[in-house]
């Protein structure tokens, strides 16, 4: 029960409900990815422990943010193994959750996830992040784009931006350092079209982790140019 309990605690820290149903479908996930871990690179972090504070925990947290709360619609910007949009749709299965990734083993690992799960929120994507956020259906469509850990914030943004729509919010999941991403990211925010909201500080309960979470709101229509042709985002930020 060690674990139901400190997962049940980092829940309550962000006034979330948790129950039995919702731990065995996180554990379920877990072995699932131990398990694929082998096959496809997913995760560096394979013991039980470390990987129920440092993967699920952390992106638990997320819900720190009300808008993620009040959100229908959320897109997850390079998913990878799943984070954070796996634990947010289990968590809150009212919420339509996209996760975008532009490896395709992982995005069969993620479909085999959805179905033993038993997950009917979830939909899942084959693309790079600019490439979706040109298409009409994806573009500018969604309450909240979510990534983790993906790149640096002035990056990240020209990948997510383009996805929300205007009035909802970017939430980056981001480490301890976060003042010069921030800095760095002025520029870039301003041409994509949005504004810093917030930065939360997230305690990572069992753990001396503190990380941040990043709100951006999107104050205004992300100009057609961006974002550019693949490589240009990384090799030339805003």
């Amino acid at each position: 029960m060690e674990f139901y309990n400190i997962m049940k605690e980092a829940c309550d820290e962000v006034s979330m409900d948790f129950n039995e149903e919702k731990y065995n479908r996180f554990i379920k996930y877990m072995r699932l990815v131990q398990e694929w871990n082998q096959k496809v690179n997913l995760t560096a972090i394979t013991e039980d422990n470390e990987f129920i504070k440092k993967h699920f925990i952390d992106c638990i947290k997320a819900f720190k943010s009300d808008e993620l709360k009040n959100a229908k619609t959320v897109i997850d910007v390079g998913t990878g193994a799943g984070f954070p949009g796996l634990p947010i749709a289990i968590m809150d299965e009212t919420k339509e959750v996209t996760l975008l990734d532009s490896l395709n083993k992982r995005i069969n690992f993620l479909n085999l996830v959805v179905r033993e799960l038993g997950l009917k929120n979830v939909y899942t994507i084959h693309s790079r992040a600019e490439d979706g956020a040109r298409k009409k259906e994806l573009r500018e469509t969604f309450d909240i784009a979510t990534s983790r850990a993906v790149a640096n914030m002035a990056v990240l943004s020209e990948f997510c931006l383009p996805y929300v729509r205007v009035g909802g919010c970017f939430v980056a999941l981001k480490g301890p350092a976060i003042e010069d991403e921030l800095e760095g990211s002025k520029n870039a925010l301003s041409v994509l079209g949005g504004k810093l909201l917030d930065v939360k500080e997230i305690v990572v309960e069992g753990t001396d982790l503190n990380h941040n979470l990043v709100i951006v709101e999107k104050i205004k229509s992300c100009p057609k140019t961006y974002p550019r042709k693949a490589g240009n985002v990384t090799k030339k930020p805003l």
